[in-house]
C-alpha cells in the first residue's frame, strides 16, 4: 500500500514539483497551500508523512504543528531556507521529526522521507535467508549459492539480489533501485542500472539470456519470480 504524503507549501511551484517527483516514487501526495488547508486535509487524508513550509499566509508552519499535534502523530519535515534555520529548530521543538534546506535534491529529500519513515514504523522481521528454486542468499553472512556452489557478487550486486528476492512478485522501478543503492552509499547508479543488472544474471541464472530467477518488466523495471 503506497505511503500518503501532505506537502504544505504556499508556492503553487513547489507543490506541483513534489508531487510530480514523489507520485514518480510511489507516494500518494496530497496538497495543501497554507497551515489551514492542511489541518482540512490531515483530518481527511490520515497522511503517513507531512512536508511542511514554515512561512505562509493565514496559517503558519508553526501554528499548523501545535494544532495538529493535538490530534494527529504523522511525522513531519520541515522545508526551510537557510537563513531560516532557526525557524526549522523551533519547529523540532514543537514536534516535527526532521528538516530539510532549501534548495535541496530531490534524491536527498527521498531519503530523509524512507529514513523517517523507517523511524517511526519497524520494518517487520523478514527471514535472514532467503530461497527461490536453487538460489539462496543468507543476509548475515552475505554469502550466495546457486546449486549449492558458492557464487562472488559484489556489494552492490548483492545489494540488487538482496531487494528483489526479499519482495517476490514486486515491480521495482529503476529509479527506485538505484535510490535505495543511493542510500547504501553508491552513487550515479540509474546510468549503470542495466550493466549490474546483467552482471548479476550472468552469475545466479542458468541461462542469462533467458533469466528465470531477475525477471524484466519493460518500460518499468525489474522484479523477481514468485516462486511457484
Amino acid at each position: 500500500m503506497p505511503k500518503t504524503i501532505l506537502v504544505v507549501d504556499d508556492k503553487s511551484s513547489v507543490r506541483k514539483l513534489l508531487r510530480e517527483y514523489l507520485t514518480e516514487q510511489n507516494y500518494n501526495v496530497v496538497p495543501a497551500a497554507n497551515g489551514r488547508e492542511a489541518i482540512y486535509a490531515a483530518r481527511h487524508s490520515n497522511p503517513d508523512l507531512i512536508l511542511l513550509d514554515i512561512m505562509m499566509p493565514e496559517m503558519d508552519g508553526f501554528e499548523f504543528l501545535r494544532q495538529y499535534r493535538l490530534e494527529g502523530s504523522a511525522p513531519v519535515i520541515i522545508i526551510t531556507a537557510r537563513e531560516e534555520e532557526t525557524d526549522a529548530v523551533l519547529g523540532l521543538e514543537l514536534g516535527a521529526d526532521d528538516y530539510v534546506i532549501k534548495p535541496f535534491r530531490m534524491k536527498e529529500l527521498a531519503a530523509r522521507i524512507r529514513a523517517v519513515l523507517r523511524r517511526v514504523e519497524p520494518e517487520p522481521k523478514t527471514a535472514r535467508t532467503l530461497r527461490v528454486g536453487e538460489l539462496t542468499l543468507d543476509k548475515t553472512t552475505h554469502y550466495v549459492t546457486v546449486n549449492r556452489q558458492p557464487v562472488d557478487l559484489t556489494p552492490i550486486e548483492f545489494d540488487l539480489l538482496s531487494t528483489l528476492m526479499s519482495s517476490p512478485g514486486q515491480v521495482f522501478s529503476r529509479a527506485q533501485l538505484s535510490d535505495g543503492l543511493y542510500e547504501s552509499g553508491f552513487a550515479g547508479l540509474e546510468r549503470t542500472l542495466n550493466v549490474h543488472i546483467r552482471n548479476l544474471r550472468s552469475k545466479v541464472e542458468p541461462d542469462p539470456a533467458n533469466p528465470i530467477y531477475i525477471e524484466t518488466v519493460f518500460g518499468v523495471g525489474y522484479r523477481f519470480r514468485r516462486e511457484a
